[in-house]
């Protein structure tokens, strides 16, 4: 998820669990601790897709972060032993900081490695966009208000009221993938369409609209669903061009790029680079991440060292107004085709 949510997430669990000792403090202790996680952003592995695909790795471990939860209370214990709460409740409340950011990252599309040092592949249950206002207004609000009015009193529950609120709305978002994957497996079977695998992911800043894709070799299919919808979705075939992926199969980039998106990829021959892009981040046609892994030279495909990630075209706010209707309003269908056509012209 985005920063502000995290530190949002973690002034909430700290003042919900430390608020009546530390007052106004915990709320700061806790947004700072909650950010903590995301610092490996600074590391630089060498290359954009090792940048991307390490993120979230080591420092979104829960056997990192329960090694540094014991090792932070330790040392506040150390420096403030009368503090008037047990360690054991300390060491909670630092535990929680730390492990419900990683936890809620994995309710996002890009994949966290809860699990590292394990080669186990990233998780991702993509639930949630990493920008959702209906899941970090409430906490907003509890963080705000125990700023201002201190965390005594009426306030003092306001942070846990907000953690209740928030993590329903996770399970929302649960019920809500669940959906559409139905909705779209029913589909298949109506139509005889056969996949590789499935994914998806809700569109922008919303759970009430889901994308999802169906990989299936050459191709791959998209399709939106709504809450709202009352008709079978309908399914675009777009082009995958996955035998590209046999010019690449000496190329280490490309092998990450495969376990960390679970093939989840688009290729595409630009004249002269071989384009990979990770489908499942963003939306269609406008994909945050995109890397030349070869160059064409006297006719041949060569791999690229040091692949530099493309630059992100984000679209326009007409897109993000019509993925608002087609909330409410399956027709008039949204240009998936034409949107994924435009691809190429994100450079």
């Amino acid at each position: 998820m985005d920063s502000i949510t995290q530190a949002l997430l973690g002034a909430s669990v700290q003042g919900a669990l430390l608020g009546r000792w530390q007052g106004r403090k915990a709320l700061a202790y806790g947004a700072v601790l909650g950010t903590l996680p995301d610092l490996d952003v600074v590391i630089d592995y060498g290359d954009a897709v090792a940048n991307m695909t390490y993120h979230r790795g080591f420092s979104h471990s829960l056997f990192v972060l329960s090694l540094l939860a014991l090792l932070l209370t330790w040392l506040a214990r150390r420096w403030h032993p009368h503090s008037g709460y047990s360690g054991a409740r300390l060491l909670l409340t630092i535990w929680l900081v730390l492990t419900t950011h990683v936890l809620l990252d994995a309710f996002t599309s890009y994949g966290t490695q809860l699990f590292w040092p394990l080669t186990t592949p990233p998780i991702a249950w993509s639930s949630v966009f990493i920008i959702d206002p209906l899941y970090s207004v409430p906490l907003l609000i509890a963080v705000l208000a125990g700023a201002l009015f201190g965390l005594r009193g009426r306030t003092a529950r306001w942070p846990a009221y907000a953690l209740i609120l928030s993590t329903g709305y996770l399970g929302f978002t649960l019920a809500g993938k669940q959906m559409a994957e139905h909705r779209v497996q029913a589909t298949m079977a109506n139509q005889g369409v056969q996949a590789e695998q499935m994914f998806s992911t809700p569109t922008p800043f919303n759970s009430l609209l889901w994308r999802v894709i169906l990989v299936d070799g050459e191709y791959y299919y998209e399709t939106l669903v709504s809450w709202w919808d009352d008709a079978p979705p309908t399914l675009v075939r777009l082009p995958r061009n996955a035998h590209l992926a046999e010019d690449l199969r000496d190329s280490p980039q490309h092998e990450r790029l495969q376990w960390f998106t679970g093939n989840v990829l688009r290729y595409d021959d630009d004249g002269d680079q071989l384009l990979v892009t990770d489908l499942r981040l963003g939306m269609t046609g406008f994909h945050p991440f995109r890397f030349p892994l070869a160059e064409r030279s006297a006719g041949e495909w060569q791999l690229v060292a040091q692949p530099e990630r493309l630059p992100a075209n984000r679209g326009d706010m007409s897109r993000l107004t019509s993925l608002w209707h087609r909330i409410w309003q399956q027709e008039p269908a949204l240009p998936l085709e034409a949107w994924a056509a435009e691809l190429n012209g994100n450079r």
